[in-house]
């Protein structure tokens, strides 16, 4: 898992369109990834809407967003559209970024164990490097402490 002071490991996924989205094509912006289990759930929807309503905060300190699921693209194009997502949302079916990242593991629901994705968030600066993460944290936080510590 990447830690903060890192370099951000580049990759390479399908966005809501289908369309090849490199994490190194924002170099020069600073980027908020985050990572959610599913479209179309409570908890993705409030972090996913929260993160909506604070971009044009973010946009004016250099900032975008990235989301990141193993959803296929046609579920997060719907998604998208429904909750008018002013950002890109990608897939990882495989999870391999998902794990490269740390944000793929076990989870406990009802007293049964499953792997899934840990809801979490990074920001990576201008340069690729992360200056913040956020690993297992509540949809409500996420929004909060990202837009936070992009104010200064």
């Amino acid at each position: 898992m990447p830690a903060v002071g890192e370099k951000a490991p580049d990759f390479e996924l399908k966005n809501q369109n289908g369309e090849t989205v490199r994490l190194s094509d924002y170099r020069g912006r600073k980027v908020v990834l985050f990572a959610f289990p599913k479209a179309f759930t409570s908890g993705c929807t409030a972090q996913a809407c929260g993160l909506r309503d604070s971009f044009p905060r973010l946009e004016n300190v250099n900032a975008t967003v990235l989301g990141l699921s193993p959803d296929p693209p046609e579920d997060l194009k719907a998604w998208k559209e429904a909750e008018n997502l002013p950002y890109d949302l990608l897939s990882d079916p495989d999870h391999t970024v998902l794990e490269q990242w740390g944000a793929w593991g076990e989870k406990a629901n009802y007293g049964k164990k499953y792997m899934g994705v840990i809801r979490s968030h990074w920001i990576i600066d201008e340069d690729g490097n992360i200056v913040d993460a956020q690993v297992k944290v509540s949809p409500a936080d996420s929004v909060a402490r990202a837009t936070k510590f992009l104010a200064g």
